[in-house]
């Protein structure tokens, strides 16, 4: 059995004289996902009295984003995603017009779809669905047991692991109706409702976030910086999900969004302490940090109740018995820093055999001669020349 595209005229007229059977969906709702197909019979139809059987010659309607299945005795014996009207014949192969959907649904009609077989026995049960091909938005999800997320910041040398609480919204599509028809939904009597799935999916979905927040922050993202990342996070729940929803159900995740994602004011509080407390393991950034307290502690002392002097006095002895000195890191923090080298003399030369710079009339190193167009080095900035001029800044050669 097959369908051939029929070039068919609008008016009721001209179909009434062309079809014995007419198959049609109305619009399908956000929250469909397939409904049964809608029987018209005219004055040609021989099958009046039984909704689950096709006579040849019959019309069948495919609108844009819809794709159509015929089921016969429970199984799926053509496909259809291409809008048009098409015209049923029992006597040809399956036609298989997949349009969208792609090569991969024929390849799963191939699997687990009916062989055509011509002389065989004529079917008991013939049954047409429409499946809602768009995207399908506003399935929403929210933990309510906090997520663990992987807090990974070399800078800080911190790798610790927190929980998080997030919700949102994301969207699905069906990528294949085949497998949703075998493997879900099945023979409907009407339609079959997004909320009929939905709760599976989104224990099925929280329970995917946990290897997907990982694989997010072994990239370096941090869990602040998630909701900026939602695509690779839907490309990653896709791949999560492929066994359970993609290659099972024929269901795919077309974008997710995050409202929010949080994580319990303690483990915030931790990160940002061992950050902070990183920084001062730089001597300047200590020394800076004991400046700021210092001058806080100066200020609140000027405020104290007793007095400011009294303040000052609480302050001095306060600081002594510290062993409070941002003056003594600043000093071991240059003392850290890498010499600078020495400039060079203004009537330095190169040697032009050993190379070592010197001042005199001969090299220290070799004892070679000073020539007479020996090569200068500039006084200003350290350029070697061999004019009267320095190359890079200008500056003249030294008498």
């Amino acid at each position: 059995m097959g369908l051939v595209l029929a070039a068919l005229s609008a008016t009721s007229s001209t179909l009434s004289d062309q079809w014995k059977e007419y198959f049609y969906c109305d619009a399908l709702s956000a929250d469909t996902i397939c409904v049964k197909g809608i029987k018209k019979t005219s004055g040609f139809s021989s099958n009046h009295g039984n909704d689950n059987i096709i006579t040849d010659g019959s019309i069948i309607t495919v609108a844009d984003g819809q794709c159509m299945i015929i089921v016969e005795n429970g199984q799926v014996v053509d496909i259809c995603a291409e809008p048009g009207e098409y015209k049923y014949d029992s006597k040809t192969a399956p036609s298989i017009f997949t349009g969208k959907l792609g090569d991969a649904v024929k390849n799963v009609f191939a699997q687990i779809g009916k062989r055509f077989q011509f002389g065989g026995q004529p079917a008991e049960d013939q049954r047409i669905y429409y499946f809602n091909t768009k995207e399908i938005p506003g399935l929403k999800y929210g933990t309510a047991a906090p997520v663990p997320f992987r807090v990974v910041d070399a800078r800080a040398n911190i790798d610790i692991t927190i929980g998080v609480k997030c919700f949102g919204e994301y969207s699905i599509k069906v990528a294949d109706p085949i497998l949703f028809y075998t493997n879900v939904s099945g023979n409907i009597k009407d339609a079959y409702k997004v909320g009929q799935i939905e709760e599976m999916m989104r224990s099925e979905l929280l329970t995917a976030l946990q290897p997907a927040f990982s694989a997010i922050s072994a990239k370096g993202i941090g869990y602040a910086e998630v909701p900026a990342h939602t695509y690779e996070l839907t490309e990653t729940l896709n791949e999560i999900l492929s066994k359970k929803w993609k290659d099972l159900r024929g269901i795919e995740i077309v974008s997710f969004g995050m409202n929010s994602l949080k994580a319990n004011e303690a483990d915030e509080k931790r990160i940002q302490d061992l950050q902070v407390a990183a920084t001062y393991t730089s001597t300047i950034h200590a020394a800076a940090g004991q400046t700021y307290a210092g001058i806080e502690a100066m200020q609140n002392a000027a405020k104290n109740d007793g007095g400011a002097a009294l303040g000052f006095m609480n302050y001095n002895a306060a600081a002594n018995a510290s062993g409070f000195n941002p003056n003594a890191l600043y000093a071991q923090a240059a003392a850290q820093q890498p010499a600078q080298p020495a400039a060079p003399a203004a009537d330095a030369w190169t040697c032009p055999k050993c190379g070592k710079q010197s001042t005199g009339n001969f090299c220290p190193n070799c004892g070679t001669a000073k020539p007479a167009d020996a090569k200068w080095i500039c006084p200003k900035c350290g350029r070697e020349n061999d004019a009267n001029f320095c190359a890079n800044c200008g500056t003249a050669k030294p008498e």
